[in-house]
């Protein structure tokens, strides 16, 4: 597999050839990050596929573990955003599932989707989205716009900003954690790694990597992860619950 300049995802293919007319786009590459991403949709689908067959009136330990995972969704939307717009709990349970999967895949020793920051922008895109569509289905086109001149007409300038920078403050955000836990962790391979071939020679397997980073990645990968997971839902929920009301 052929890598990307610098410390973003590999490079799986590359058609090495471009567009006509639009060679500034470069060539068509499939990178890591696309395998990975497509990957967790589709455990996910799979996942839901066999969580929800053959349900019962008496729930097994299965459907029990589903209806208590459901119901945290549903009732973290409804205290969040409120019961008027539980529609939206499928759409935040899926992106709080994927976010999770995503960020602790660095336990695995596979590179998250979301150190890429072509992933979080796009979900941060999504979010800038509903926040807008959402505001303008509740309040109309009219009495949406209205609002971006609230409290007073000079403020239009500083809101409209402040909208452009919601989807870039979610996505850098996501990603700065992710991708900084990332390149802490390569730096402590490396110092590990040259402090054994220091201490026991370049022949020697690299012994001190085996136990000290775990630490490390129950902290970066686990509890980082899940709770920059938490964090971004958690936002999307809360801006466009404020779109709408």
């Amino acid at each position: 597999m052929e890598s990307s300049s610098g410390f973003g995802p590999r490079i799986i293919w590359d058609s090495g050839a471009t567009v006509p007319g639009l060679e500034f786009l470069g060539t068509f590459k499939i990178t890591e990050t696309v395998v990975v991403s497509w990957g967790i949709m589709i455990f996910l689908v799979v996942l839901s596929i066999m969580a929800t067959k053959k349900l019962e009136k008496i729930p097994n330990r299965r459907q029990l573990v589903v209806e208590t995972i459901i119901g945290a969704v549903n009732n973290l939307t409804k205290q969040t955003m409120g019961e008027d717009k539980m529609s939206f709990a499928p759409y935040m349970g899926t992106l709080l599932l994927f976010l999770a999967i995503s960020n602790v895949l660095g336990l695995i020793g596979i590179r998250p989707p979301t150190a890429d920051v072509n992933t979080t922008i796009g979900l941060a895109l999504m979010t800038f989205v509903l926040i807008h569509v959402s505001g303008v289905r509740r309040k109309g086109i009219g009495g949406y716009l209205k609002g971006f001149a609230e409290p007073l007409a000079p403020m239009l300038p500083l809101n409209i900003i402040s909208e452009i920078a919601t989807p870039i403050s979610l996505g850098f955000r996501l990603f700065g954690n992710i991708v900084g836990g990332l390149i802490i962790m390569s730096l402590v391979y490396s110092a590990l790694g040259a402090l054994s071939a220091a201490l026991f020679g370049p022949n020697i397997p690299p012994i001190f990597q085996a136990a000290i980073p775990g630490v490390l990645h129950v902290y970066f990968d686990l509890f980082a992860g899940i709770l920059q997971s938490f964090i971004f839902t958690m936002l999307t929920m809360v801006y466009i619950a404020m779109a709408m009301d």
